[in-house]
């Protein structure tokens, strides 16, 4: 099995605007027309600059992320400013991952070709469904046909291309989605992002009491997805991410497994050892106020490195951080195994997640 084995240092740089704001959508975001990109790349710079300055030494980069919002709406020469800031004050790793966010009514052939001239080798599209009512349910600006053919001008512009889809939709039944799920797979990426809907307090479905489907429902989902996803040669290396080999997502990895990041832009968060940072949710005060720094206590970053580490399937957990009395509770329910002093959560512990973290967290403070 491919792993990435080297240490990983990334950095997420937030846009906060997009087209429209998709109702099931809890991330800082705002629809916005008028925008001044380059107040907002002031501050992304003022950001760099905090963070060099804040310490001596770092690892080199590995990974850039843009995220969203929709960061397909900045400029390829904003992307490409940044990235040339970044490379002004920190160290970059001989091949690192650069990857930008995009939705498919938010960006064009010209605009791939401009980002990848500007250093993006890897395109994330967020797609959501392969069918034109759920499309509109969930919000989305753009038809199956231009999702489809974004995506196969992505492929042959970037290295690496993910597409995102979210599945357990109201009144989605199993059946439908397997045949869904079999044309995502023929599209033949390497990459997969399939999330189940989860209704989030302050955004419209929660407001509109929209419903998803039971747990009982939920659990088929899921365990026929994992089915589906591992026969393709896309097994899941975290609970909702499925890649062939070699093809993981770097970024998202240095967070699973506890590495340091910095959060550059508004809302962004980042962790640099036992500091964390935090930028605010408003733009305007973003723009006025450098990151917020506070520091965490051992026991709280151990408790972060297994909130997320548990996430990913394949690689296992250190038991020495763990709870053996939680463990052992753990086999014996089921919700994973042991092997060379590390934990591995099986299908079933992922489906009860918290239940599983809240058993091995350990008892006394570190």
């Amino acid at each position: 099995m491919y792993r990435v084995s080297k240490p990983l240092f990334g950095v997420y740089v937030h846009w906060p605007y997009c087209l429209s704001k998709c109702p099931y959508c809890d991330f800082f975001s705002q629809a916005e027309r008028a925008i001044n990109e380059e107040e907002i790349l002031k501050g992304y710079q003022r950001d760099i600059l905090f963070f060099a300055r804040l310490k001596k030494s770092y690892l080199p980069i590995t990974s850039v992320f843009f995220g969203g919002g929709t960061p397909s709406l900045m400029s390829p020469q904003s992307v490409e400013k940044v990235l040339t800031t970044l490379q002004d004050w920190f160290a970059f790793d001989e091949m690192p991952e650069i990857t930008m966010e995009a939705n498919p009514d938010a960006i064009n052939l010209e605009k791939m070709q401009a980002f990848r001239a500007a250093g993006v080798n890897r395109l994330s599209m967020g797609i959501q469904a392969l069918n034109e009512a759920d499309l509109r349910f969930l919000g989305r600006r753009h038809t199956v046909e231009t999702a489809l053919m974004r995506l196969e001008e992505a492929k042959q512009i970037f290295p690496k291309v993910n597409a995102d889809f979210i599945y357990a939709r109201p009144h989605q039944t199993p059946d439908a989605w397997k045949t869904e799920l079999t044309q995502i797979l023929n599209l033949n990426l390497t990459h997969y992002s399939l999330y189940q809907l989860t209704i989030e307090e302050n955004t419209p479905f929660y407001r509109k009491q929209v419903t998803v489907p039971d747990e009982e429902t939920a659990r088929t989902f899921y365990l026929m997805t994992n089915k589906m996803m591992e026969k393709a040669s896309l097994p899941p290396y975290e609970i909702s991410n499925y890649a062939q080999e070699g093809f993981q997502c770097v970024h998202n990895l240095t967070y699973w497994r506890g590495y340091d990041y910095l959060g550059i832009g508004p809302a962004a968060h980042g962790r640099l050892g036992l500091t964390a940072t935090e930028n605010p949710r408003s733009v305007t005060a973003w723009i006025k106020q450098k990151p917020m720094c506070t520091q965490l206590t051992r026991q709280e970053k151990t408790e972060e490195k297994i909130l997320m580490g548990l996430r990913l399937m394949q690689e296992g957990f250190p038991v020495s951080l763990l709870n053996s009395k939680g463990i052992e509770t753990a086999v014996r329910f089921g919700w994973g195994q042991v092997k060379n002093g590390l934990f591995f959560p099986s299908e079933e512990g992922t489906l009860v997640l918290n239940r599983l973290i809240l058993t091995v967290l350990p008892e006394e403070r570190m």
